[in-house]
């Protein structure tokens, strides 16, 4: 017989965890006591936070003037939106830690953090007044036109990627 039963789920379960419901289950041989249900816990993926473990990501785009001057943004956590300070100066691929804002612990208390991946957009189309606002912001800084800021491999981007 199909019945409805309210199933109490912890805080912190995720997928491929089970619950057992002693004595929900079907009748036994003979109507002997009923077994035990066993209630499979299947996670909805969230529209921009990912779960690995007790700890979460986000990722946050961001203007490059945001990145360049600094700013503070509104991010989604679990417990609701919360202001993320970005440092003036912030690089793509740079991350926001923010402590105890991820999953709580299934077993003992605490919660996991969440993790703020940055990427700046940068602009694909420009008028003409924004590009000649850059090329002056280029010409002040001592950029010349061709060259590049290449780094080697035992640092930056590539060391992060590739644990080099």
């Amino acid at each position: 017989a199909r019945q409805n039963i309210s199933v109490k789920v912890p805080a912190g379960v995720e997928t491929g965890n089970r619950i057992q419901m002693t004595g929900r289950g079907e009748v036994g041989p003979g109507g002997g006591p009923a077994g035990d249900l066993y209630v499979e816990i299947v996670q909805t993926p969230h529209e921009f936070l990912v779960r690995e473990g007790n700890t979460l990501h986000l990722a946050l785009g961001i203007s490059m003037t945001a990145a360049a001057l600094g700013t503070t943004i509104s991010v989604e956590t679990l417990d609701g939106p919360m202001p993320v300070v970005i440092k003036p100066g912030t690089q793509s691929a740079a991350t926001v830690l923010i402590k105890g804002k991820g999953v709580t612990h299934l077993r003992g208390g605490g919660r996991g953090d969440l993790v703020v991946h940055v990427e700046v957009h940068t602009p694909t189309k420009l008028n003409k007044e924004q590009e000649e606002l850059l090329a002056a912001f280029a010409k002040s800084r001592g950029e010349k036109e061709g060259e590049s800021d290449m780094q080697r491999h035992d640092g930056g981007f590539f060391s992060k990627l590739f644990g080099r």
